[in-house]
Order: structure tokens, then sequence, then C-alpha cells
């Protein structure tokens, strides 16, 4: 299978955010933003090496900024302008974040549908067609467990439908944040 350049980004940021720590610090962003370090650890009771390391992880995949004064570092959330291709995920992933509780275990599903390059690529490939489990491994090589396995996660986080009579078809997911990364899925 080709490797697209995005894919790396896609998987890689969607196992960053398939984290309940590192949602809990972006949401505590969300609500009050800038925020250090220190101050994002007090709230929400990490030790300051955890909450770095999750600052540092979410900063890396574009879904945090930094701002550094002299030895201060502060981090908010990017702007639409500042997030670039991220933009729209960013937008669902703030209003969902808003809401109390945090709808974390909702956010980790919809983000381990695309944690593995593979899911990406048959998600990609259906994208607009419909194909039975042989079509899909002729255009992919992956073996017959592999394939029922993933997209066995991509039917139960709804971004692929089978209909009765075995073909998977890619559809448009419910939610703002699916229909976010579906839409990374296929750029």
């Amino acid at each position: 299978m080709k490797t697209e350049p995005l894919q790396p980004t896609l998987w890689r940021t969607c196992r960053v955010l398939a984290n309940r720590n590192r949602l809990r610090i972006l949401a505590q962003l969300v609500r009050r933003q800038p925020q250090t370090v220190s101050q994002l650890a007090a709230c929400v009771s990490f030790t300051l090496p955890v909450a770095s390391q999750s600052l540092r992880a979410l900063e890396s995949r574009g879904l945090l900024k930094v701002k550094r004064i002299r030895r201060r570092v502060e981090y908010h959330t990017p702007s639409n302008a500042e997030a670039g291709a991220l933009a729209d995920l960013i937008a669902a992933l703030k209003t969902a974040l808003r809401r109390e509780p945090v709808p974390t275990a909702r956010i980790i599903k919809l983000a381990t549908a695309f944690t593995h390059p593979s899911r990406i690529g048959i998600y990609r490939y259906l994208h607009g067609r419909r194909k039975t489990r042989i079509q899909i491994q002729s255009g992919i090589p992956i073996s017959a467990p592999a394939l029922s396995r993933h997209l066995g996660k991509l039917v139960a986080r709804g971004f692929v439908k089978l209909d009765d009579v075995g073909r998977c078809t890619a559809i448009k997911h419910p939610e703002a944040i699916g229909q976010a990364l579906a839409a990374l899925a296929v750029a």
C-alpha cells in the first residue's frame, strides 16, 4: 500500500487524543487559557512531569500551541489560522470539551478508529465506494483476520457500514469530531 504523507500524522494524532490524561488537560485549556505547566498540573492534580509530558505530546501533534516568555511557558489551543488542516478537528474538540462532564470516553472511542495506518487505508479505500472484503484485500495488502479486526473497529465507531450482502461502505459520521477525523483520513 502506498504511504500517504497525512497517514502518519493522523494515526499519531489519534493516538495522542486517545488518552484520558491528555483530554483532561486539553479540556482545562479549552475552558481557561493560556496556562502554564504548573497551573495545569494543579488544576488536574497531576505531577509536573506527567502534565509536561502530556502537554508536549499534544503540542507535537498541533493540538496545542506554546508561547515562551523568558523562562515562563504558556499553552493555549490554536486559533483556526494556527491550526491549519486540524482546524475542524480542534473546533469540534473545543465544543465537546466545554461540556460537563467531559465526554472523554466518546472522544477516545472516535480517535481509536484511526489509531492504526491500516484503518486509515481501509477507510480511504472505501470512501465513495462499496466494496466486498475480497475487493478490499485485492486493493490493500492485508490479511483476512487483520481486515476483519480493522473493519470491526471502523464499524463499531460509526465510520463504516456493512450491508446485508457483506459489502462495506464508508459513511458520514453523525458527530462533528467523527466528521473532522474522517475528512483528515481522506485528505
